[in-house]
């Protein structure tokens, strides 16, 4: 049996958009009005990406210096308060050095003024390739799975489950858009910038979901029980987080991730101020492996009573029961499901599409299948809408990625 792979973009989503956070895009290259930054805001944040202060007139304004061994020619003099008369004279210099700057940790910083945005940083210890070893192998590897990592966030966001399959993927794929992602050169890092105004729930929810995975793996090491993961499921572990937890560590040394609150915005309720980085190794991996399985087991099916327009139908014979794929409307969280109906079924189904109807069904979403797949369907009818909704319907239908052919054939691929 498979599974659609975590990180597999939605089907109805088109052409990737531009990321916010690419350097064509001039909203993040351009740095914000001196008037708008909080001088503490800016410190906080220099410090956090690994400027050093080295001196300045005390109770006035800082000098800073960029990380690495060519910052001592570069310095930022960054006033301590609005109180300094000088204040946004020096805050606009400071800002148009930064946007001049080539150092990534300069464009971390302005990222993290333009939008007030928690911060989840990624570090993987993977072991030195040969000499001439292509490093974009290992940042890709390690944005897959922190791409994994953030949709399990999103998803927990929306429901506490141990499998989550196709169910709210659609709006929690939607939710990540404007999640600006940047690597470090070494290509072992990357920071997400999730905007605090719309992203605070994920940040919160994946940082407890990291800290009670450390637990459920350290019980389950120390007593070989897995209980502790069942529990952990209202803290947001999941299938889908352990899968991302283990294509992070996978041919790595060990793997840590960390999450740190927005200067602007402080700290949610419930968390610690500084939290250190959560770490997981090989070691880890069995039981992680583990507990995906059992997630995937265990999670029930779903009754469901589903409203939604037949989009494909196909069977081998004119006569008998037939496949129908539906685009769900309303009654669950996901986009389509298939489904077997009888022979009458069936025709009702099919003259509901012809008449550009949709229609309502009961049955049991199956876990197994990703809940994708509708079992025991019954009662199947047709739903009635007034005449503007059913041309909105059609045309929907006309324009969606699921066009093609109404009836198949009998070996044609769904």
């Amino acid at each position: 049996m498979t599974h659609r792979p975590i990180d597999e973009p939605p089907r109805h989503v088109g052409p990737v958009r531009p990321h916010p956070a690419d350097p064509a895009d001039p909203v993040w290259t351009r740095p914000p009005e001196p008037g708008r930054v909080d001088p503490a805001v800016l410190g906080a944040l220099l410090r956090r990406h690994g400027w050093l202060r080295r001196g300045g007139a005390a109770g006035r304004y800082g000098r800073w210096t960029p990380p690495g061994p060519g910052g001592s020619g570069t310095s930022l003099l960054v006033p301590e308060s609005r109180a300094f008369p000088d204040s946004d004279d020096l805050l606009g210099e400071a800002l148009e050095a930064l946007s001049r700057s080539g150092s990534p940790s300069a464009r971390h910083v302005l990222i993290g003024l333009a939008v007030p945005s928690d911060e989840i940083r990624w570090w993987r210890d993977a072991p030195t390739g040969p000499a001439g070893a292509a490093p974009w192998a290992v940042e890709d590897q390690l944005r897959t799975a922190a791409r994994q990592m953030l949709l399990a966030g999103a998803l927990a966001t929306r429901a506490r489950a141990g499998y989550h399959g196709a169910r709210h993927r659609r709006p929690a794929a939607a939710s990540l858009e404007n999640v600006p992602v940047q690597s470090a050169p070494d290509g072992r890092s990357l920071i997400a910038f999730v905007p605090v105004t719309t992203g605070r729930p994920l940040a919160v929810r994946l940082h407890q979901a990291l800290y009670a995975t450390r637990e459920a793996i350290d019980y389950q090491r120390a007593t070989g029980g897995m209980d502790a993961f069942d529990g952990a499921v209202e803290a947001g572990v999941s299938h889908e987080l352990t899968e991302a937890l283990v294509a992070l560590v996978r041919g790595t040394e060990g793997a840590r991730i960390a999450v740190a609150w927005a200067p602007a915005a402080g700290v949610p309720e419930g968390c610690a101020t500084s939290a250190e980085p959560v770490e997981f190794t090989p070691g880890d991996l069995p039981a992680l492996r583990a507990a995906g399985d059992r997630y995937l087991r265990e999670e029930p099916s779903v009754s469901v009573r589903l409203t939604g327009a037949v989009v494909r139908m196909r069977r081998s014979d004119p006569r008998g029961e037939g496949t129908v794929r539906l685009r769900v409307l309303a009654g669950a969280e996901v986009s389509h499901v298939r489904m077997t109906l009888d022979e009458e079924s069936y025709r009702i189904a099919g003259h509901a599409h012809l008449l550009g109807l949709p229609v309502r069904v009961h049955g049991r979403l199956e876990s197994r299948d990703g809940f994708r797949r509708l079992t025991h369907a019954s009662g199947v009818a047709p739903v009635q809408v007034d005449e503007a909704e059913r041309d909105r319907l059609m045309k929907a239908l006309q324009e969606t990625v699921e066009k093609m052919a109404f009836f198949e054939e009998a070996c044609g691929g769904e």
